[in-house]
């Protein structure tokens, strides 16, 4: 099975046999970190993935970022902080490892999607509109024979707008233009503490295959979690309960390191 790199995916073996050292990691939280849920608003903190994420982020020395389509604060808010450097908004907005936040100002258009898709969702049980400020989405998970109309409703906003189409999991999101994630991970490896590490992007969307690529770009890889597809990752992982394993085995390697 071909990935679009011109390899063959395979399983991310146990630490530390795929890893150079330093390491930096970065991950995309739904369907990596937390397994999907109906509804935004489903996905929780969890015990066991708040301790493996505060091991890491000691262990690599802050080298660690969830990178994810969720805003910073429904970051922090699902994953208790755990994760001081993070990436929303598919890397639109970025808070760096001392605090500090890179955000855009809202697309005029965003204002105007959201009213459409609020529209849409009115008379369509099961369509949920997600407002994110400079960005907005559109999810169908439970009503998926919406996904037709969803498309070229996204797409006709799109192009009258000038916002950034952003297909997902069972969601169409459009988003003030700007960076993706590969932008995201680019910016956080141009910086302390992650200059110099050997950068792994673990996804499981398409909005991924950016970060993916930039990590392959700055000499490390990327992890497609779930099933296989054509990628730019160079290993694979099946589950969230395989990701947050490999993620301890990690921390352990490190700290004995």
């Amino acid at each position: 099975m071909p990935s679009d790199t011109g390899t063959l995916i395979r399983t991310l073996p146990a630490p530390p046999v795929a890893i150079t050292r330093p390491l930096a990691l970065f991950l995309d939280l739904d369907g990596v970190l937390a397994p999907m849920a109906p509804t935004p608003d489903a996905v929780i903190a969890n015990p066991r993935r708040t301790a493996v994420l505060s091991r890491l982020d000691r262990a690599l020395d802050g080298r660690l970022a969830i990178v994810s389509g969720r805003t910073l604060a429904e970051i922090d808010r699902i994953a208790e902080g755990a994760s001081p450097a993070a990436a929303g908004v598919h890397g639109l907005e970025r808070r760096r490892r001392d605090g500090d936040i890179d955000r855009p100002a809202p697309s005029p258009g965003v204002a105007e999607a959201l009213a459409a898709f609020r529209d849409f969702a009115a008379d369509r049980p099961g369509v949920i509109v997600e407002d994110k400020s400079i960005s907005t989405g559109l999810h169908y998970r439970q009503s998926p024979d919406s996904a037709d109309e969803a498309l070229v409703l996204a797409r006709t906003l799109a192009r009258r707008t000038g916002l950034t189409l952003q297909p997902g999991h069972m969601v169409l999101e459009l988003r003030t233009p700007g960076a993706d994630k590969g932008g995201a991970v680019t910016a956080f490896m141009a910086e302390a503490p992650f200059a110099g590490a050997t950068p792994v992007m673990l996804g499981d969307d398409l909005t991924d295959e950016a970060g993916f690529r930039a990590a392959e770009a700055f000499g490390g890889f990327g992890v497609l979690v779930g099933p296989y597809r054509n990628t730019a990752a160079r290993y694979g992982l099946s589950g969230v309960p395989e990701v947050l394993d490999w993620l301890e085995a990690v921390a352990d390697a490190e700290i004995s390191a």
